[in-house]
């Protein structure tokens, strides 16, 4: 034995284990496990999940009008490195919150809340939570920051609704971190393979959660995808709902190019009718969803199952 090495007792090896029995989030996993200060009371929060490049922060920012529409105050929090969750709601890339953070040495006093809040379309309130630079921190820690910012600003007290869109379907510790505030996770997936095996992974992760914290899931938003054929076979093998459909229109892609959102897209019938689909969706979603107790299939097991015979 390495003369340098601790010596761990009994006793101390048994507190360890304790310890890290408290704190798991389910077999085999260790995560970042939630300040009970830092929890969010009162706004209905929500966390959106899905395959990277499945139009998350489309469907977040789409969705948080949606909510603004039925009269509700409205904060979406967009938990990726690249800060542009809300580009579509403000027409900008605004202040990360670690970027500002950064600016004051970290001594949160110093910030006022219009130094990384900003006011979106019809009155949505904008956060980008940021990252820390590739290989070198964890998401957890920023999303952390950012809600005890929120509640030593108290701008959690004049919020209904909380929309975090969270980074592609990584749901290690950090960015899992908020299922830990969220109420309810709906997962946004394509009618193909790659979306709906991304999505397993992510249903099993929300599973391993809802062990130890309230968030529970809401169900699937079908997203560009003209079919639902393959998402609805693998909700009904595994007990998920599919709550919306966004059909495969060339208006996402414009309203992303003209950042702006679908509500401001004009009036024509396509457009009314996807507008519609998200109204019909924040109602659903603020008037509560059942929580569903999805059973997570095995990768080899969904693997064989997707696709046609």
């Amino acid at each position: 034995m390495n003369s340098h090495s601790p010596v761990i007792t009994p006793g101390r090896a048994e507190q360890i284990v304790r310890k890290l029995q408290e704190r798991a989030d389910g077999d085999g996993s260790v995560q970042v496990h939630l300040d009970p200060t830092q929890e969010i009371d009162g706004a209905k929060v929500f966390a959106v999940y899905g395959k990277g490049g499945i139009g998350k922060s489309t469907t977040s920012s789409n969705l948080s009008v949606a909510f603004s529409k039925l009269g509700l105050r409205v904060l979406q929090i967009g938990c990726d490195p690249k800060h542009d969750s809300t580009f579509t709601l403000t027409k900008s890339l605004i202040p990360t919150v670690i970027d500002v953070l950064e600016t004051v040495d970290f001594h949160t006093e110093e910030l006022r809340p219009e130094d990384y809040m900003v006011e979106g379309y019809n009155g949505v309130q904008c956060i980008e939570a940021g990252g820390p630079p590739a290989g070198t921190g964890c998401g957890g820690y920023v999303v952390g920051q950012t809600v005890k910012l929120l509640k030593e600003h108290h701008l959690l007290d004049d919020t209904d609704v909380v929309v975090f869109d969270v980074l592609g379907d990584v749901v290690c510790g950090g960015f899992a971190s908020p299922l830990q505030h969220a109420e309810r996770a709906v997962i946004v997936a394509a009618n193909d393979f790659d979306s709906i095996f991304a999505m397993n992974r992510i249903v099993a992760a929300i599973k391993a959660k809802a062990k130890n914290y309230e968030v529970r899931l809401g169900g699937v938003i079908a997203n560009r995808s003209r079919e639902t054929d393959q998402i609805d076979r693998y909700n009904e093998a595994i007990g998920l709902k599919r709550l919306a459909h966004i059909p495969d229109s060339d208006l996402l892609r414009l309203s992303r190019l003209k950042k702006s959102t679908l509500f401001e897209m004009g009036d024509a019938d396509e457009v009314v009718g996807i507008q519609r689909e998200y109204i019909q969706l924040a109602e659903r979603l603020w008037a509560g969803t059942p929580a569903l107790e999805a059973e997570p299939m095995k990768d080899r097991d969904i693997f064989n199952f997707l696709g046609f015979e």
